[in-house]
């Protein structure tokens, strides 16, 4: 039994049960770099960058500057009511990286999180259009509570009350999926008052999948034709995971609004809504957050961005990306459990199934949790999602020698657990999603 003075026994007689996810017990109480420290002192590869928010790893030298230096200044709290110097600067900064129109067509709103981005965003776009339907997909990831979890796929099908306005269609992995979705979509459109339609270029919480070549395009080009306003969720992916700095930049469209998250705020809360200034100026005081903007988050905002800028980090994610999936085709060659490896740059998915020879859904999710739980004994961290799929967010800044080292503890995780390393009562407490 845990002793009641550790910390994962102060955490659970503490911390609220209603916001964890959690996949074995894991503490983290520093880290560097591409590597955390838990409180026994164990030092472990964080392959998840704590689901991307860390995309340049932990105690990133300019990050940490940044914000010292925001914190001494006793920066201000908001842009809610005076103007805040790094808020301007990360919103003009951010502005400069989008293609197309020009500075002053658009607009940045920031918030704390990815949540309230994607809300924002569908308030400006139902504001703008008069209009309430929301059209989302199944798998979607959106926000963890209110209006952008009620058109979050992976929370409605799981039963959390949808919104009665929203529309979930499939999600296509391939390029024969399009012509049903299409005709889907065409009605959709056709016979609803839609305001918005919402997707991810790489829908990360559903699987990782990665959308046929077209799918971006074509769903703009529908959006568009509607009078419909299309958001682009880069809330995860963005900021040179997958090897661009913009995902939908893969796709050569230019969404009415795009948001970010995650990475954005090097650790600290920070998520924005970048887009058209027609949008985000029409509803004035219709999204107050009374810290949003706040001189401390937006100060390191502002320092992860120029890193990401000025160190290339979206080719190191491509290449990084490539070492890894070379790596993980080798072992899936070697290893029956590896069903499949997918993604764009450092967002990767790696499906597991318990027996090769035949599927069983309940099976392949109990063994691949095993899986990750061994692999955090073994010194990796790295979460599921979707049951039996792995996904790997590691900081962008993984070295060939870590990558080398994650792959390695996957194959000796996976052959442990296939001769009983973990049992189902040991991750029985760690109930994930």
């Amino acid at each position: 039994m845990t002793a009641p003075h550790t910390l994962a026994a102060r955490d659970a007689g503490a911390i609220a049960g209603n916001q964890k996810l959690r996949f074995f017990p894991l503490s983290v109480v520093s880290g560097q770099g591409s590597e955390v420290r838990d409180e026994t002192g164990r030092t472990l590869l964080d392959l998840s960058a704590a689901w991307g928010a860390n995309s340049l790893g932990h105690a990133h030298p300019r990050v940490v500057a940044a914000i010292q230096q925001a914190a001494a200044n006793g920066a201000g709290a908001s842009v809610l009511s005076a103007v805040q110097p790094a808020a301007v600067e990360l919103a003009e900064l951010l502005i400069g990286t989008f293609p197309g129109a020009g500075r002053g067509d658009r607009r940045v709103l920031f918030g704390h999180s990815g949540t309230d981005a994607n809300s924002a965003a569908l308030a400006a776009a139902r504001a703008a259009t008069g209009r309430d339907a929301v059209v989302a997909f199944r798998g979607g990831y959106h926000g963890g509570f209110g209006a952008a979890q009620a058109v979050s796929g992976v929370f409605v099908e799981a039963g959390v009350p949808g919104d009665p306005a929203s529309v979930l269609l499939p999600y296509p992995a391939q390029e024969s999926d399009l012509p049903e979705l299409w005709r889907t979509l065409e009605d959709v459109l056709r016979t609803l008052d839609v305001a918005a339609v919402i997707v991810e270029p790489v829908q990360s919480d559903g699987g990782v999948i990665v959308p046929p070549d077209g799918f971006l395009a074509g769903l703009s080009t529908r959006t568009r034709r509607a009078g419909a306003v299309l958001i682009v969720d880069e809330v995860k992916v963005g900021l040179a995971r997958t090897g661009q700095l913009h995902a939908f930049q893969r796709s050569g469209i230019a969404p009415d609004l795009v948001t970010l998250g995650k990475a954005l705020g090097g650790g600290t809360p920070l998520s924005a809504v970048v887009g058209s200034a027609d949008l985000l100026d029409r509803s004035p005081a219709s999204a107050l957050l009374t810290t949003a903007g706040n001189g401390v988050s937006t100060a390191a905002g502002h320092a992860v961005l120029e890193t990401i800028l000025s160190d290339d980090l979206a080719s190191v994610a491509r290449d990084r990306g490539n070492h890894l999936r070379g790596l993980l085709a080798t072992a899936q060659r070697d290893t029956g459990e590896i069903a499949d490896v997918r993604g764009l740059g450092l967002s990767l998915g790696i499906e597991l199934q318990q027996d090769p020879a035949h599927s069983d859904r309940q099976a392949d999710d109990r063994f691949t949790h095993r899986v990750i739980y061994r692999m955090w004994q073994l010194g990796v961290v790295n979460y599921l999602v979707r049951g039996n799929v792995i996904e790997w967010t590691p900081p962008l800044i993984l070295t060939e020698h870590e990558a080398e080292r994650a792959v390695d503890t996957l194959r000796t995780a996976i052959v442990e657990v296939r001769h009983g390393a973990v049992s189902d009562a040991d991750i029985a407490p760690y109930l994930g999603w």
